[in-house]
């Protein structure tokens, strides 16, 4: 008797569950748009003025969690020259965003990273380690790939769908175990994605230097250092970063095909 009267009760949450993850389908399918940038169809979770304002938002925030910005002035003007020089030389795939360039005053910390809509940041600890006004160059405009590529409200877009389609099974189910499990096949999900995003923006990275008047290899040696701090170290599949090797040669395919008949001397190393 028992198993009888739980029959309907187990055929309501499958239809409810369905119904949640047909709601988030649909909205993650209505969000498409094609990026003139990048050449390709995105699921986008927001507006490029709603991306510009949570960018302006957080800016403060997340420099404060590495000390705040620099107080070096001089080191901050340079960031902002050849900053401003991507995005001047690169007008018609920028035009769309408010880009600022953050130097952080942490030195223990090697990296650099984007917000949405422009806010671009690199650590005093990244920045010291760097060699050329091209190796900063190649840094600032992969992060800038990170903005018109807009990766973020990508990422926060399929993270929507994952998050319907995880209630789903948890209303379909009522197992948490298994809400766990799709979370967990989620979260593998995006990492990948988040991997095809790192590459993108270094083959946009080599199409702006250029522009630019930077020789694109120089983005050769920022990998390097980032090999040499471990940054990007560990297994490929669960990092957000190929890793080093595999990176190298995609950037190197990259620079290959966007000047088949070899790198001109006139660029800036």
């Amino acid at each position: 008797m028992m198993y009888r009267s739980g029959m309907p009760r187990r055929r309501g949450n499958l239809g409810i569950g369905l119904l949640v993850a047909l709601v988030a389908i649909i909205s993650y399918c209505s969000s498409q748009e094609f990026n003139e940038v990048t050449g390709r169809k995105q699921y986008l979770a927001m507006t490029t003025d709603q991306e510009i304002a949570l960018g302006l938002e957080t800016a403060p925030v997340m420099a404060k969690q590495f000390g705040g910005l620099s107080p070096d002035k001089k080191a901050q003007a340079r960031v902002d020259g050849i900053g401003n020089r991507l995005v001047r030389m690169n007008e018609s795939d920028m035009h769309e965003w408010k880009f600022q360039f953050h130097l952080l005053a942490d030195t223990k910390t090697i990296n650099a990273f984007a917000l949405p809509g422009g806010q671009i940041f690199i650590t005093r600890g990244l920045y010291d380690q760097l060699e050329s006004d091209g190796q900063l160059a190649g840094v600032l405009a992969h992060e800038i790939g990170h903005v018109v590529g807009r990766h973020s409200a990508a990422q926060l877009a399929k993270q929507h769908l994952t998050q319907g389609i995880t209630g789903a099974v948890v209303v379909a189910s009522g197992d948490a175990g298994n809400a766990q499990l799709a979370a967990m096949a989620g979260q593998l999900m995006n990492l990948r994605y988040g991997r095809d995003d790192e590459l993108e923006s270094d083959a946009l990275a080599v199409r702006f230097m250029g522009t630019t008047g930077y020789d694109p290899r120089a983005m050769l040696g920022v990998l390097g250092v980032l090999a040499r701090s471990g940054g990007s170290s560990g297994p490929e599949f669960f990092s957000t970063h190929p890793n080093p090797d595999n990176r190298i040669a995609r950037l190197q395919a990259a620079i290959a095909q966007a000047y088949p008949n070899g790198i001109p001397e006139s660029l800036e190393k």
